[in-house]
């Protein structure tokens, strides 16, 4: 159980580390535009999110403490 704590703390700092570091990312979505009998028209958008600065900063919260608090869970 320990150890698993640990792992989720250190997995939450990498992730807030990452959402610090780079808070933008891309991606494609395809839209179905048309579609008449077998044919089928689609668009590929490139969309941007953003990853709120709070939420990267409670995960890197959260993990530091799983991390230090862990090994002194009782079993």
């Amino acid at each position: 159980m320990k150890r698993l704590v640990i792992v989720l703390g250190v997995i939450l700092l990498v992730l807030g580390v990452i959402g610090l570091v780079h808070p933008n990312f891309n991606y494609h979505q395809q839209e179905g535009v048309v579609k008449l009998g077998p044919i089928k028209a689609t668009v590929d958008e490139e969309k941007t999110a953003q990853i709120p600065a709070a939420l990267s900063i409670t995960f890197l919260v959260v993990g530091i403490a799983l991390v230090v608090l862990g090994p002194r869970m009782k079993q």
